[in-house]
């Protein structure tokens, strides 16, 4: 059985800030602890410390137990690797580099068949087998059988790209869980995953006897997986760690009690503080006068010396105050109409009214069409009109989307767009000062003051001299919303916006839907933020489009209301 123990770990960036200070924390044995904090806290970090990939300047890590690593790349593939590459890299390390000598050495024997090569490779065989190759290629089986539906004689050779982010994921997941690592780090493990698959992961985490560190932002997955919640808190001095040895359904009442024994205790010290200066000034005044006061005076000013060299108590940590000011505008009654809307290949046509101000969230399972749907609208619909100013991107263009039917949008409704996967070309390798000073075709450049103090809102501004990609993916999820607060769209169309945000953000992004004038058309598999929408449009695993009073996560278990 492993366990995780951090202790009194220090790391400064290359720039001379120090990230994190005296970080301590312990992973027991069979437990799963969530890590979670503020964009930027130093969580990846971590994370990469635990890895072994970069040291600490001090402290101690200790790990005990094989170690499996799922990194938040995961989910969003794009090159050639194939299914069997994906599944050799969260392999023991012993059977990855196997794996890759046999790959080379095969290659070798593939360009020129000589006795030295046959050789290489009758050895590379022999390694793979001896360290437990093909004994994990069965564990690999009944992996792709449960993630992908196919055996993995069938699967190995099948490009990644051509999975789902689900399936992506599914498949790193069954492979860890089911592998032999006794300790498993999940950086945002349930991204990509439906909600049949979050609480698959949900049910696994509860009984897996494996240690678990995991990194999300779900606040459905915390509370229902994790048994404590390890935040990593800012502070002016470097990020410390805090543990709450509970669920998250408790975490928000535990961290207020908190913030109110920190500030009693900063008060006190205070209070203290004031009282023995004021003695000792007393006291000086008057030993000045008498000789017999200055006994006490230096008692007094020694008890003062030492009382401020302790120091004050821990500072309370730095909140994120995020002022996110989604305005929108009012439009026409009716801000989209669908009539026997259909995508190719993807559902049945279906008729759809959605009225101003309406918030509705987008359900379904992955690849059931929903991003389609959602992107259809932010390119103006069926027939858009040029005169409209459509916001069809923030950051870049929009594929167009086979269909048949009709969807328009309304009077003065301008959409913009917020993309999953953060992919807009024309960002890449501009900072985000830049970003905002020349501004684009559907929104206005900011000076460089009035342009910081919006990235300040968002808590980037710090970031502000950074290049796009650069960015972790909540800050970059945060510049997004930025971007559509400034385009001025009447109409949000969501695609999983709460994916990539911490707690902080996703909490001040429902704020601000609550506030904006207009409406709001949102994909989303966050349990959590759905139940802060009024309607519900599903689109089902037998290609229909239906609308339901509540949310619907499994479909086997609704009965349709509309």
């Amino acid at each position: 059985m492993g366990y995780i123990d951090v202790n009194g770990v220090t790391y400064t960036l290359a720039d001379g800030r120090v990230l994190l200070d005296d970080v301590s924390f312990r992973v027991g044995e069979g437990t799963t602890s969530a890590l979670i904090g503020a964009n930027g806290a130093g969580k990846s970090t971590l994370l990469r410390l635990l890895r072994g990939q970069i040291k600490a300047d001090s402290g101690a890590v200790t790990l005990e137990g094989g170690l499996g690593v799922m990194d938040q790349f995961v989910g969003h593939v794009r090159d050639d690797s194939t299914v069997r590459d994906l599944l050799v890299e969260v392999s023991p390390t012993a059977v990855r580099e196997a794996a890759r000598a046999l790959d080379a050495s095969e290659l070798a024997l593939i360009e020129t068949d000589s006795t030295a090569n046959q050789m290489a490779y009758a050895t590379a065989l022999a390694d793979y087998a001896d360290v437990g190759g093909y004994d994990q290629e069965t564990i690999w089986d009944t992996c792709t059988v449960a993630a992908l539906g196919i055996p993995f004689e069938r699967a190995k050779y099948r490009e990644v790209s051509t999975l789902s982010g689900g399936e992506q994921k599914r498949l790193v997941l069954e492979a860890l869980l089911r592998g032999p690592e006794q300790v498993l780090l999940l950086d945002e493990p349930d991204n990509y995953l439906d909600v049949p698959g979050k609480r698959w992961l949900e049910e696994a985490l509860r009984s897996t006897p494996k240690t678990v560190l995991l990194v999300s932002h779900d606040r459905e997955l915390l509370a229902r997986a994790a048994d404590r919640i390890i935040t990593l808190e800012v502070g002016g001095a470097g990020n410390t760690a805090w543990t709450h040895g509970g669920s998250f359904a408790t975490y928000h009442e535990a961290r207020g009690d908190r913030m109110a024994r920190l500030d009693e205790l900063r008060r006190r010290w205070d209070e203290q503080h004031t009282k023995l200066k004021t003695l000792v000034y007393n006291l000086k005044v008057k030993a000045t006068a008498m000789d017999s006061f200055a006994s006490r005076y230096q008692a007094a000013l020694t008890r003062l010396t030492k009382f401020e060299a302790i120091g004050p108590p821990q500072e309370r940590p730095i909140e994120q105050d995020l002022q996110m000011r989604l305005r929108g505008a009012r439009t026409g009654n009716r801000a989209v109409v669908c009539e026997q809307l259909e995508l190719v290949g993807l559902m049945k046509p279906f008729d759809l009214e959605v009225w101003f101000g309406e918030r509705v969230a987008v359900l379904g399972s992955n690849g059931s069409g929903k991003s389609h749907f959602l992107r259809l609208l932010a390119l103006g619909g069926s027939d858009p009109d040029p005169r409209a100013g459509h916001v069809t991107s923030v950051g870049g263009t929009l594929a167009p989307v086979e269909h048949t039917g009709r969807a328009k949008l309304g009077a003065r409704v301008v959409p913009g767009w917020f993309a999953q996967a953060h992919e807009h070309p024309t960002l890449l390798g501009r900072t985000l000062l830049d970003i905002l000073h020349r501004g684009d075709d559907n929104r206005a450049g900011l000076g460089r003051e009035a342009a910081s103090r919006a990235l300040d809102r968002y808590g980037l501004v710090e970031a502000a001299e950074q290049v796009f990609e650069s960015l972790s993916g909540g800050q970059q999820a945060r510049l997004q919303i930025l971007l559509l607060e400034l385009s001025g769209a009447t109409l949000l169309l969501l695609d999983e916006p709460t994916d990539n945000l911490d707690l902080v953000s996703a909490e001040a992004l429902e704020e601000a839907l609550t506030r904006f004038e207009g409406t709001v058309l949102a994909v989303t598999h966050d349990r959590w933020f759905a139940r802060s929408f009024d309607r519900y449009l599903v689109f089902g695993s037998d290609g229909r489009v239906y609308e339901s009073d509540d949310p619907v996560w499994d479909e086997s278990r609704v009965v349709r209301t509309r």
